[in-house]
């Protein structure tokens, strides 16, 4: 195959032709579509993991990396802490009860979930609570540190006393009557969401012990922070004696995660339709240069020119097209990601969103799909264009000439 052949034609049939203008066009509109279609998908794909992961990043801090319950009974023993402890020292370590509570002040009240944590342990493994104490501050017995968005719902000032009504009830000679309890509220945490803010309540272990009627060394559950949970908790399951396992923050969400895959999906195949329908151009230009050039292909071909050296010439033709539309369109989503990250442009509403600032985050493997897909689209483009240029009847394209 003469390279400097195909080449040569490649250059020439890229020129715009004065005689055919609209030739020229359909070759530009396919440029620009692959172009715009590439920065779209890198854009919308960058949002969307943008969104994913800064949802990750708030569900992590909440509702911890790992967590150990008890199979068949409804707390986990103070033994099994002692274990996990010496056999993993290196790892945090925090033991927590939960209770349904409905809080009370004045005449608001508002359903939610108060914790019973140690807070020296609950400082180092989550981060929410350790940025709203001041360094030194200690949680005292029914003290209670409440969301921010609770907070500004009901109106309240700190060491202010909110009443708590718990779902548990108190038998007391023929009837049942609902626990109640006064905590003063003398800390404010911010996680970013608004359903943690408005429902979660953390109080001192001993409050949540002594009100539920609980021994020392009783808890609902063991909450750990390790490097890598995800290989971590394989390690710690082996050791946890027999009706106790381990979870992951990951399977307490799986439902949504594997929606928002779902819907990522789903928007990857949306978006690279706008691609398919460019190659569209690709391949009514390349037919229309090969009708309009059926002379000259014929002329080649009596000159000695090979099929495979004509089909090239237009497989080249289409691949420079497309090639160029996907790198033009690479730029464009780059530029297009840095006025997005550098100047806000586009605000969001923190209270929904969780943050004000629009997230982005393109992942390599979602940038390798995107220009391998378009990059196969172009290419299949440019086959059936190519494969009618080399059928052209040498005998019958000159003698109508």
């Amino acid at each position: 195959m003469d390279k400097n052949l195909v080449g040569f034609f490649v250059k020439r049939y890229l020129r715009f032709d004065r005689e055919q203008p609209f030739i020229s066009l359909s070759a530009g509109l396919a440029f620009l579509g692959i172009a715009l279609g590439v920065m779209v998908l890198i854009v919308a794909m960058s949002i969307m993991n943008g969104f994913d992961k800064e949802l990750q990043r708030k569900l992590s801090i909440m509702n911890y990396p790992l967590t150990i319950i008890s199979v068949d009974s409804k707390f986990v023993g103070d033994e099994v802490l002692q274990v996990v402890e010496k056999k993993f020292p290196e790892y945090i370590f925090s033991p927590y009860l939960v209770t349904s509570v409905i809080a009370k002040y004045q005449n608001e009240m508002r359903g939610g979930f108060l914790f019973g944590v140690d807070f020296a342990n609950e400082r180092r493994l989550n981060k929410v609570i350790e940025n709203s104490l001041d360094k030194n501050k200690t949680i005292k017995k029914f003290q209670i540190i409440v969301g921010s968005r609770f907070q500004e719902n009901l109106f309240f000032s700190l060491n202010t006393k909110i009443t708590y009504i718990f779902t548990d009830l108190n038998p007391s000679g023929l009837i049942s009557t609902p626990k109640i309890k006064r905590f003063k509220a003398v800390a404010t945490f911010k996680s970013g969401l608004n359903s943690y803010d408005e429902t979660y309540h953390y109080a001192t272990l001993e409050s949540v012990q002594k009100v539920l009627g609980l021994k020392s060394g009783q808890y609902h559950g063991i909450h750990i922070s390790t490097p890598n949970p995800q290989n971590d908790m394989k390690e710690i399951a082996k050791i946890l004696p027999e009706n106790y396992k381990i979870i992951g923050w990951w399977e307490q969400n799986g439902n949504l995660f594997s929606a928002l895959a779902m819907e990522k999906k789903a928007l990857f195949i949306v978006l690279m339709l706008i691609i398919l329908i460019a190659s569209v151009n690709i391949i009514s230009s390349l037919l229309m240069t090969v009708m309009n050039r059926r002379s000259e292909i014929a002329l080649l071909i009596s000159m000695g020119a090979t099929q495979t050296e004509i089909k090239n010439i237009f497989l080249f033709l289409g691949i420079v097209i497309g090639i160029s539309g996907v790198l033009s369109g690479l730029f464009l989503g780059s530029v297009t990601l840095f006025i997005l990250e550098n100047f806000n442009i586009i605000s969001l509403p923190a209270d929904i969103y969780g943050t004000s600032n629009l997230p982005l985050e393109l992942s390599n493997i979602d940038l390798f799909s995107i220009v391998f897909g378009a990059f196969i689209i172009v290419i299949l483009s440019a086959l059936y264009p190519a494969s009618r240029a080399k059928k052209i009847d040498l005998v019958q394209t000159l003698k109508n000439e």
